[in-house]
């Protein structure tokens, strides 16, 4: 309806993009940039850039717990693979038509997430009522 297109670009190998679909139930344009050439150019930077404790609302577990079951995932997936840099910050872009940045966004930390409604809504597309469904990412 919005006539844009939602694209997540991952750090890890594309075998992951199935699983990650299944998990988070994303149905939109997703690549991956093993070797973060893409982070690397917009300045999203490694480690953590701020201590301030952000309570990100698509984290549904405490940093220890999360970290837990983010290994567990690893090891229990295809090659051991860990899914990328685990110190690789991400961020939001809202970019068109054209090459014009409308939003810009850079974690700081791995809980400093904005909250994927606000995207959406800078995009004019249709909000997602999160209401009653858990929260879908582990750190």
């Amino acid at each position: 309806e919005a006539n844009v297109r939602l694209i997540v670009i991952g750090q890890s190998s594309y075998h992951h993009i199935k699983p990650f679909c299944s998990l988070t139930g994303y149905t939109h344009e997703m690549y991956v940039d093993p070797q973060r050439e893409i982070y690397k150019t917009l300045g999203m930077k490694r480690g953590e850039g701020s201590n301030v404790s952000v309570r990100s609302p698509h984290v549904k577990s405490n940093t220890l717990l999360g970290s837990i079951r983010s290994v567990w995932r690893a090891m229990t997936g295809p090659a051991f693979d860990f899914q990328g840099d685990p110190a690789q910050q991400g961020g939001a872009l809202i970019i068109g038509p054209g090459n014009e940045v409308h939003f810009l966004h850079l974690d700081k930390n791995r809980l400093d997430h904005v909250p994927i409604n606000t995207v959406l809504q800078l995009a004019g597309v249709k909000t997602v009522n999160f209401s009653n469904k858990p929260q879908i990412i582990d750190i």
